[in-house]
C-alpha cells in the first residue's frame, strides 16, 4: 500500500496528482500506484473517443468499448491503492516549496507532482448534418477505423492539404472512395494522378449537407444542389488542446506541423514528459496529437516513471542531508 510521504506536514498532500483519467493518465497512475506512491485521478469522464464503438489496435484489448477500457483501468488503478475522482480542474497554482495544488469540480487537491493527461478536441468543419455522425460513419484514422468501413462507399471531405494522403491511405481499405475538394487547397498534379490512377473519383466543389437515413450516412449535397452517395465520411480535423492548469503553470502551446501543414496545437514535453515547469509531466494527446490509445498508454507509463525517479532524487537527497547533519 501507498506510505505517508516521511517528514510531510501536511497528510493530504499526495505524491502525485494526475489530471485526465483517459488511457495516458490511467497508466501513469497505475505505474505510480505500484510505485507505491500515493496518487489520485482526477477524470472529467467526457473521454475524446466517446462517440467510437471500439477501441482498435490495443494488443489483447482490440474493440473494447471505450468506456469499459476506462472502467478497468480505473479499478487497476485502485488496485494499487491509488483513487479516481470524478471531477474537472478549472486551474492551478505552484507553491513556493514546489509543490502544487489545483483547483476544481471537486475541491482543491494538493501533490508534490502532476501529470496532465487531459487528452484534445477535434474541431470539426461546421458542415450540417457532419457532428452527429463522428465517431460513426464519420472517421478520421484508418488505422482506428478503416478495417470496420472496409468495401464500403466512402467519401474523403478534403479540408487541407493532407487531405489528399488521407484518400492515398484509405484506398486501401475501399475501391469505391470519393474526393470531395470542399474547401481544401488543389491537389498537386503527381497527388491527382495517384488518386486517379487507382481508381478514386475526384468530385470539385463544397459541400454543404451531410445526408442521413435511419441514424446512418447516406451522402453528400454539393453547393450545386448535387447529391452523390456515400455510406462513409472521412475528415482530417483539427484538433485542439486546451489546459487550464496548464496554462495557469504558464506552459504555453505550441502548433503542430505535419507535412507543412498546421493540424492544431499541442503542449510541448521531453521524451518522460517533461515541461519547461519543474514537477509537471505530460502524456497521451495533450502533447502528442497523433498519439492513438495504446501509444498514450505506454506515454502514461514512461510519465509515471519519470516522475516516480524524480521524486526518489527528491527523497534521497533529503536523505543525504539529514545524514550529514
Amino acid at each position: 500500500m501507498p506510505r505517508p510521504v516521511p517528514g510531510t506536514p501536511n497528510p493530504d498532500l499526495l505524491d502525485v496528482l494526475v489530471v485526465g483519467g483517459g488511457a495516458a493518465g490511467l497508466s501513469a497512475a497505475v505505474a505510480l500506484g505500484r510505485a507505491r506512491r500515493r496518487v489520485t485521478v482526477l477524470d472529467a469522464q467526457n473521454p475524446r473517443n466517446a462517440p467510437a464503438h471500439g477501441v482498435h489496435n490495443f494488443l489483447t484489448r482490440d474493440g473494447v468499448d471505450p468506456f469499459e477500457l476506462q472502467r478497468s483501468g480505473s479499478e487497476e488503478v485502485r488496485r494499487y491503492g491509488g483513487t479516481v475522482v470524478a471531477a474537472t480542474a478549472t486551474g492551478a497554482t505552484r507553491n513556493s516549496d514546489g509543490s502544487f495544488t489545483v483547483v476544481g469540480s471537486a475541491g482543491e487537491f494538493h501533490a508534490r507532482r502532476l501529470v496532465v493527461a487531459t487528452g484534445l478536441v477535434d474541431d470539426l468543419p461546421e458542415v450540417p448534418g457532419l457532428r452527429e455522425h463522428w465517431g460513426g460513419d464519420v472517421v478520421h484514422c484508418p488505422y482506428c477505423h478503416g478495417y470496420e468501413v472496409a468495401d464500403r462507399a466512402i467519401g474523403v471531405l478534403a479540408t487541407s492539404a493532407l487531405s489528399g494522403h488521407q484518400a492515398w491511405l484509405f484506398r486501401q481499405w475501399s475501391a469505391d472512395l470519393v474526393y470531395f475538394s470542399h474547401t481544401a487547397p488543389p491537389l498537386t498534379a503527381e497527388r491527382r494522378a495517384e488518386l486517379l490512377a487507382r481508381g478514386t473519383r475526384i468530385v470539385d466543389g463544397e459541400v454543404r449537407e451531410v445526408l442521413a437515413a435511419d441514424g446512418r450516412v447516406r451522402g453528400v449535397r454539393l453547393a450545386d444542389g448535387t447529391v452523390v452517395d456515400r455510406e462513409v465520411l472521412v475528415v482530417g480535423a483539427p484538433v485542439r488542446v486546451s489546459s487550464p492548469v496548464l496554462d495557469d503553470l504558464g506552459i504555453v502551446r505550441e502548433p503542430v506541423v505535419v507535412g507543412g501543414v498546421e493540424v492544431g496545437d499541442r503542449y510541448p514535453s521531453g521524451p518522460g514528459g517533461e515541461t519547461s515547469v519543474p514537477g509537471v509531466h505530460l502524456a497521451g494527446n495533450v502533447t502528442d496529437p497523433q498519439a492513438q490509445v495504446v501509444t498514450a498508454a505506454g506515454a502514461g507509463l514512461l510519465a509515471g516513471a519519470a516522475v516516480n525517479a524524480d521524486l526518489i532524487a527528491e527523497e534521497t537527497a533529503a536523505a543525504v542531508a539529514t545524514f550529514r547533519a
